[in-house]
């Protein structure tokens, strides 16, 4: 039998080389790095097949496959959701990715995504806040300390020139273990014992909380005039986070509106209750904040145009920084119509 050709031979970039790419690149230049593509693959919105994630969900948490495609390249991601993980020692969210060209349907790239979801949702949200949140934001409250309240702190740090973060979770071991990760980070870092606390004083406010219910992380008499709004636990079906009447108020900024509608904040309001697309104020075609005194709001629920622009930047970088293994996943026989041939040929 001979030996896979190299077109059946996939990259697979593992957690450990995926955190071994992020060192070699550094974590700041990372998370700008993915954000610039993310920015680059909304400007070619149209380009792009586009469906809200799909989802299977049960009592413990969900599970979605999240499909896109450029018409060249297409790529999905899975991830779950399941906050009662933490109980077991568990993560409440795991991912991995794929990308294969449209011409051949051959896969191009395998990625682990647990870590590459946080990168790129911190990237996400600190460039939405380049365009919403109000001019010269320092400070930054983050209300929920888990998995991704670090990367949202240096992603903001990186991309926004956020210096303080004041941090609040139910689990004052969250807080405790979020601020140590910090020290170094070159931000001031301020663990509060309330969210009211933690807001005093915030041009933006991060809420990152991980229950699958309709909390309310935020109630209304908490957001006063000219905060910018990052809220991004809110992402499924029945998990919300901020009170309804913050949203009647706020001017909001949503990926992709049919996903959105279901699984964002917005599935407390009206079908018909307007918002704004990301990807037109990033293209110029719609506004973003318009007052210093605007409520903006960036309803983030995630998309598969970002992890498809992550995936993307990956699969570059791997191949530059040789950070991948290859994987024998594709069936190769001498003749692509004797794959029973290819099997007998086997035992041999």
């Amino acid at each position: 039998m001979s030996a896979p050709s190299r077109l059946a031979m996939v990259p697979f970039v593992s957690v450990a080389q995926m955190m071994q790419l992020v060192h070699r690149i550094g974590l700041a230049a990372m998370l700008r790095d993915l954000a610039d593509a993310i920015e680059a693959d909304f400007l070619r919105w149209e380009d792009f097949d586009k469906t809200a994630r799909i989802p299977a969900h049960s009592r413990e948490g969900v599970i979605e496959l999240m499909p896109t495609s450029d018409g060249e390249v297409y790529g999905f991601k899975y991830v779950n959701g399941h906050p009662g993980n933490m109980k077991e020692g568990l993560q409440t969210v795991t991912a991995f990715g794929l990308l294969a060209e449209m011409r051949t349907g051959y896969p191009v790239l395998l990625s682990e995504m647990t870590l590459l979801t946080a990168l790129r949702t911190a990237a996400m949200s600190a460039r939405a806040a380049r365009h919403l949140a109000p001019a010269g934001a320092r400070v930054m409250a983050v209300i929920g300390n888990g998995a991704q309240a670090e990367f949202q702190c240096i992603g903001f740090q990186a991309i926004c020139g956020i210096d303080t973060v004041r941090l609040y979770d139910i689990d004052p071991a969250a807080t405790a273990k979020c601020a140590r990760n910090l020290a170094g980070s070159g931000l001031r870092v301020i663990p509060c014992a309330t969210a009211e606390e933690a807001i005093e004083g915030a041009q933006i406010i991060t809420t990152v909380t991980a229950d699958k219910r309709n909390a309310t992380v935020l109630g209304d008499n908490m957001v006063g005039s000219g905060v910018h709004l990052n809220a991004v636990g809110g992402d499924c079906p029945g998990k919300t986070e901020l009170h309804r009447d913050i949203l009647l108020r706020a001017r909001i900024f949503v990926e992709y509106p049919p996903q959105t509608r279901i699984e964002g904040e917005i599935q407390q309001l009206a079908p018909d209750h307007p918002v704004t697309e990301l990807w037109q104020v990033m293209a110029g075609t719609a506004p973003g904040r318009e007052s210093a005194t605007q409520v903006t709001l960036f309803d983030s629920v995630g998309f598969a145009i970002e992890d498809f622009a992550a995936l993307r930047y990956v699969l570059e970088k791997a191949r530059e920084t040789g950070l991948y293994t290859e994987l024998d996943m594709v069936a190769d026989p001498d003749d692509p119509r004797d794959l029973f041939g290819m099997l007998q040929r086997a035992a041999g």
